[in-house]
């Protein structure tokens, strides 16, 4: 029962985070670039500066998706009594 009520946050956390980490990425790549971020439709950017666009927005989006979910975790835990998830990762 927790789960599915917790969904809805973690859904509306995912956008959330989306649009905190495409603000940062923005900032941080104005400070690399005086061009806009390479994407790849873009045909006359090279393939060095297109991976690390890539890298680094995928970093801030994980990092910014990670601490935005864990908060949201965090508060239903504060709210049920209860954690929306494992307590602690799988042994292998």
């Amino acid at each position: 029962m927790g789960r599915i009520i917790f969904v809805p946050m973690g859904i509306v956390g995912g956008l959330i985070a989306g649009q905190i980490s495409k603000k940062i990425f923005d900032f941080i790549w104005s400070r690399i670039s005086e061009e806009e971020a390479p994407e790849p439709e873009h045909r006359e950017v090279s393939w060095p500066q297109l991976l690390a666009a890539l890298a680094v927005e995928g970093a801030i989006f994980r990092l910014a998706k990670g601490l935005v979910d864990r908060g949201a975790r965090t508060g239903y835990m504060r709210l049920t009594g209860s954690w929306p998830g494992e307590d602690r990762p799988e042994t292998t």
